[in-house]
């Protein structure tokens, strides 16, 4: 019996402390450090800041906004609704699948990764997204 409430004391704090690491715990060691970045960035920025949310994050990737080049677009014109299909560009260039679960090769390199979440901030929201921003997006892409 006392075997038992031990192994389930240490399943208990792995748990804790799997869900305190956040999405971050999933990723590998160069996007963990972006992603943790990212929330020392929001906490400085909002000092309500309390974690990066993927309902916050899904609500930015489907917001349409006007482009004065090609019209209302969002992050999903591109990406398509279903993260887990090819997308393609506004000049037609096919975009590989966007969620992890579907393209290994996603939120793998922080250099390339923010790269692209400044230049599609840009394009569909006409800023640089917030650093908010940036790791609500990404948690709801981890999610995918």
């Amino acid at each position: 019996m006392m075997k038992a409430l031990c192994v389930f004391a240490c399943l208990c704090l792995a748990v804790v402390a799997t869900s305190k690491q956040g999405f971050a715990a999933g990723l590998n060691a160069e996007m963990t450090g972006y992603v943790q970045g990212l929330e020392s960035q929001a906490k400085s920025q909002d000092k309500g800041f309390k974690a990066f949310d993927a309902e916050r994050g899904k609500k930015i990737f489907f917001e349409t906004h006007p482009n004065a080049k090609n019209g209302p677009i969002s992050c999903s014109t591109c990406h398509t609704p279903d993260l887990k299909k090819s997308g393609k560009t506004l000049v037609g260039k096919t975009i590989d699948p966007l969620a992890p679960s579907a393209n290994r090769n996603r939120l793998t390199n922080a250099k390339e990764t923010e790269k692209w979440l400044t230049r599609n901030f840009k394009q569909v929201y006409g800023r640089e997204g917030t650093a908010k921003e940036k790791g609500d997006v990404l948690k709801f892409i981890a999610a995918q």
